[in-house]
């Protein structure tokens, strides 16, 4: 509604002051959809108050005399009614004289002000109302001019487009006619030759004389016509230059209409428009066009034609058309090779660039680093040992922690990293690799990624296999060695037996003479950890190692785990670079941005200078430990480096899985007779998960061999429990649990699921299976030997053999032999054993008996019978 107001007087008179209240009157209201109203409104005056006279304010301070208290005396009814009416008058009569008093009562006030707060508000909602809605006109006018804008925009362009396509337009109807009057031209000389043809036909027949029977038949002078026609025709091909200047033969039948029909058939407009588009779209296709695009087009070593048409900057149908006019049949879909695809594009006039494949890795590792931009950084310091030589404990030591407290057996099952901060702010990076044989790899990363090793070897054990590993793998890493000789506070222990057996695998300590350092250490004792500490430093100093912090970061995966609620979780060892907070990297064959970062301690960091371990969050999977890890500088790039190594793991396991070949085929053939034990393996790092299945395979055999069916890492899944249950496999949880889901779905498919903490109970047990499924050993033992006297024929039992033991003793149920000529003709089981009329269980040497052999009666006098029995022996892995 609109808030015009309009009076129905022109101009408002001024009215004289009068007593009344109030005022009524008519006024007119327009809407905004175009209607109005008429309505009687009541307007009110303002009320003016006059100021009294100095007499009348005088008259009410002065305060009345008290008159002398007077007894009331009785007053009728009549005069009350008087008295009250007389003071209604004058009430009356001082209002219209409009006096008022001095004073307001405090009702009068409360009342004037809160008649006062509700006009404000009133004003106020007023002000903003009118605010409102001057914004909203002022919006919509906004509105309006923009879309006025708009619509003058779009009509230029359209009068644009209108006034081109009338050029067009005009160009292709001046074109259009003059290929019309050429058209016409030859027309008209058509018919001029053929008129001139046709007077030469007619004077000719005027001199030939009529065949009186050919004048009387109209038959016979229509064949005439036609034989002068086709007289003419002839005389045209006979004569080339005739031939030339005659119009072109007429296809189809010589009819009557057709020979009569002396107008000849025009090209209409629409042709004349299709054969042009016809012409041009085919100069486009064969690359005729001045106006085509010419591209570098960029060929991989496969393409589809889809995409090698976008690189060309043509439509797919264009160029599985040109493809069909060179006879190969293809879709937009199909995949050509880099060089039908550059034969293709070079035919089209485009230059071709090849790449392969692997050149997306390209450039990844950056540029080598200038002298000036190296600056140190701390040593990488791996500590290496036999399983239970104190490893984690001499780190803890130095670390003052107890990280042993919460190892689950009291053994090191992961890798851990950790850094310390020594005096005058040197810092020290340690890795704690565990000692056990299943985690050999694990071993063998932290010599890749390390610069010093520090070999923990007991006083009291001296070396073990696990230490000659470490020392192997140090030196195919060519990586110093510090020797720590733990446990020397135990009092059987011998640090120069130490040193003494360290010679055998060619490590001489300064002691004896040679280069490498030893230090005698007790990590239960605290003692000579300084001494420790001190030669890691001189080592690193002597090796005078640098990095260049101002690059984009790049380093190794020392372990990586699925994480309940954040996801893939992987400790990294920043090598050069600085890494942080919010970059992308490609993890393998996985890529993520770097959402938060945490030190050893569990601190929040923004930046991982080099030599420093951290966790990252924000990969899109688990990587594998040992894998490298780069900054790129975008998703698009991560995402097709990741996809790229992810695609070529698939070929590498699919290759390796293929039976092609003879020998392949024959592994097979082989392996079908061996017995298999399915598992499904889950773990709480990627590493213990590698270190499991590596233990496992080297628990096969010829006859029997484990068949991990998935592995993975996290907790016990229900699909994890189904492919269990669809191979009768059980499930296998390495420091993880199942979720209720995967519990209620192994109970209803009778599913076994265990759980472990220690990696030797979980081989322990596997092994134990694979030991029950071995075939068991039999083992024979000699009983004795008879010699067969007589052959006796007894209806009831058939033939029975009267013998003598010879040797040993022979036992009835026992496994028996029959020699003849030393050649053993029968081998079964002895049914009745009989002395005289009497079965007897066993008959010594030098007696004699009746034997009688199970469904086996070709028993002769001489032969031998040997009696044996054979006892089945429980084998091991």
């Amino acid at each position: 509604m609109s808030d015009d107001v309009e009076t129905d007087t022109d101009k408002p008179s001024r009215r004289p002051l009068t007593i009344r209240r109030s005022e009524t009157g008519a006024v007119k209201q327009s809407f905004s959809h175009g209607r109005s109203k008429t309505v009687v409104v009541e307007t009110k005056r303002r009320r003016v108050l006059t100021p009294k006279t100095e007499t009348e304010q005088k008259a009410e301070v002065a305060p009345k005399k008290e008159a002398p208290a007077k007894k009331p005396a009785p007053v009728k009814t009549d005069d009350r009614a008087a008295k009250a009416k007389a003071a209604a008058q004058k009430a009356a009569e001082a209002n219209r004289k409009g006096s008022v008093l001095r004073t307001l009562s405090e009702d009068e006030k409360q009342a004037r002000a809160g008649a006062l707060a509700v006009a404000r508000r009133e004003q106020q909602a007023r002000a903003k109302r009118e605010a409102a809605e001057r914004a909203e006109r002022e919006a919509r006018e906004a509105e309006e001019r923009t879309r006025l804008e708009e619509e003058r925009k779009r009509a230029a362009l359209e009068e644009e487009k209108r006034a081109r396509e009338a050029e067009e337009r005009r160009k292709a109807e001046e074109e259009s006619q003059r290929l019309l009057e050429e058209e016409e031209r030859e027309r008209k000389k058509r018919n001029a030759a053929k008129t001139d043809a046709r007077a030469k036909g007619r004077a000719a027949e005027k001199e030939r004389v009529p065949d009186p029977a050919e004048a009387s038949n109209p038959l016979a002078q229509l064949g005439g016509r036609l034989k002068s026609k086709r007289q003419n025709l002839g005389d045209d091909r006979r004569d080339p230059a005739k031939a030339k200047e005659s119009p072109r033969r007429r296809s189809g039948k010589l009819t009557i209409a057709n020979a009569l029909d002396d107008e000849e058939r025009q090209r209409s407009l629409a042709s004349v428009k299709r054969a042009r588009e016809r012409e041009k779209q085919a100069r486009q296709k064969r690359g005729g066009d001045s106006n085509r695009v010419v591209r570098e087009v960029i060929i991989p070593e496969t393409i589809t034609v889809q995409e090698l048409a976008a690189r060309m900057s043509m439509r797919a149908v264009d160029l599985v058309r040109e493809l069909m006019s060179q006879d190969q049949m293809v879709t937009a879909n199909d995949i050509l090779d880099a060089d039908t695809a550059q034969l293709i594009a070079e035919d089209l006039g485009h230059t071709v660039k090849r790449v392969a494949e692997s050149d997306v890795e390209e450039g990844l590792g950056g540029a080598a680093d200038a002298d000036d931009d190296l600056l140190p950084r701390p040593p990488v310091v791996t500590i290496m040992g036999h399983v239970d030589h104190g490893k984690t404990s001499l780190l803890d030591a130095l670390r003052q922690t107890d990280v042993v407290a919460g190892e689950a057996g009291g053994i090191t099952q992961h890798i851990g990293a950790y850094q310390i901060t020594l005096g005058e702010d040197r810092k020290i990076t340690f890795l704690d690799t565990p000692g056990h044989a299943a985690f050999t790899q694990m071993r063998a990363r932290g010599a890749e990624v390390t610069d010093i090793i520090v070999l923990v070897v007991a006083a009291d054990d001296s070396i073990m296999p696990q230490t000659e590993e470490a020392i192997s793998h140090a030196k195919a890493a060519g990586v110093p060695i510090i020797v720590a000789i733990n446990k020397v506070d135990k009092p059987d222990a011998d640090p120069n037996k130490v040193r003494t057996d360290l010679l055998q695998h060619e490590i001489q300590v300064e002691g004896m003479g040679g280069d490498i350092q030893d230090v005698e250490v007790s990590a239960l004792k605290r003692t000579n950890l300084d001494a420790l500490q001190d030669a890691i430093l001189l080592q690193a100093e002597l090796l005078e190692l640098k990095a260049n912090p101002n690059r984009p970061a790049e380093g190794a995966v020392v372990e990586a785990r699925l994480d309940k609620g954040r996801g893939a979780v992987a400790t990294l060892l920043v090598q050069r670079g600085t890494l942080k907070r919010g970059d992308v990297v490609v993890v393998g064959s996985e890529w993520g941005k770097v959402r938060a970062m945490t030190d050893d301690q569990g601190r929040k960091v923004n930046a991982a200078v080099p030599a420093l371990p951290i966790e990252i969050l924000g990969l899109n999977g688990v990587p594998e430990p040992g894998d490298t890890f780069n900054v790129v500088e975008g998703e698009a790039k991560a995402r097709e480096i990741a996809e790229f190594r992810a695609r070529q793991r698939r070929e590498k396991a699919a290759a390796q899985s293929a039976g092609t070949s003879l020998e392949q085929m024959m592994a097979q053939l082989q392996d079908s007779a061996v017995k298999e034990l399915p598992v499904v393996i889950k773990g709480d790092v990627q590493g213990s998960v590698e270190a499991l299945v590596g233990s496992l395979m080297k628990l096969n055999t010829e006859e029997v061999r484990v068949k991990v069916l998935h592995t993975g890492v996290g907790g016990i899944s229900e699909s994890d429990v189904i492919l269990a249950a669809a191979s009768n496999a059980p499930v296998f949880g390495f420091n993880v649990r199942a979720n209720k889901q995967a519990r209620d779905e192994a109970d209803r498919s009778k599913v076994e699921i265990r759980y472990y903490s220690v990696i030797y109970n979980l081989i322990d047990d596997i092994k134990a299976v694979l030991s029950g499924m071995l075939e068991p050993e039999l083992r024979e033992t000699f009983l004795g030997n008879a010699e067969i006297l007589e052959v006796f024929s007894i209806s009831k039992h058939g033939k029975v053999a009267g013998c003598r033991v010879t040797e040993g003793n022979v036992r009835r149920g026992a496994k028996v032999r029959l020699i003849r000529d030393n050649v053993v003709i029968h081998e079964g089981e002895l049914s009745q054993l009989k002395r005289f009329k009497d079965d007897v269980q066993e008959v010594p040497v030098g007696q004699e008996c009746g034997m009688s052999f199970a469904n086996y009666e070709d028993m002769r006098s001489g032969d031998v019978i040997e009696c044996f029995s054979v006892e089945k022996i429980t084998r091991t892995l």
